[in-house]
């Protein structure tokens, strides 16, 4: 029963960064973390799809999380990585610059979002900020970084397999 309780008050976070800022998403909201792969460019997509990418097979739409979010990227490098999500019946792969970890931390070291960048925007997809020591992670649901018209016109974009 220790345990369950223990469960109940932690949340499990995959930490990653776009330039020098730290960010978590629930580990329960990754499908899986992969190295970069060679991307290709579609024509008229939004301005943050990098383009599509095939990942065993499957043609999964690539998002440049830094571009959503108006950050800085450090750039491509070996530390890049894709993160994988599902949205909407659809899987989408995150870029971001570097995963570091997957840590545990105390829902009573998670607050709400301070009250300026509670917009509407900001608050779909901004869950906490979560205190790790002096380290603030800002949590975010990738699952709804997009709105609901950015997923219907991604869901056009993408290439489904001619068999």
């Amino acid at each position: 029963m220790q345990q369950k309780e223990n469960s109940i008050k932690e949340c499990q976070l995959v930490v990653f960064k776009i330039g020098k800022e730290e960010f978590g998403v629930e580990i329960g909201k990754v499908k899986e973390i992969v190295r970069m792969l060679p991307v290709t460019y579609v024509p008229r997509a939004p301005s943050f799809v990098e383009g599509v990418i095939n990942l065993r097979g499957q043609i999964l739409v690539l998002i440049d999380l830094a571009k959503r979010l108006n950050l800085k990227s450090i750039g491509r490098s070996e530390k890049t990585r894709i993160i994988v999500v599902e949205v909407e019946s659809s899987s989408i792969g995150v870029v971001v610059d570097e995963v570091t970890e997957v840590l545990r931390l105390s829902k009573d070291n998670i607050e709400e979002p301070p009250q300026i960048i509670a917009t509407d925007v900001h608050q779909r997809y901004i869950k906490g900020v979560g205190k790790w020591g002096e380290r603030l992670i800002i949590i975010i649901d990738l699952a709804r970084i997009l709105s609901f018209e950015e997923v219907e016109e991604i869901k056009r974009t993408e290439f489904k397999e001619k068999v």
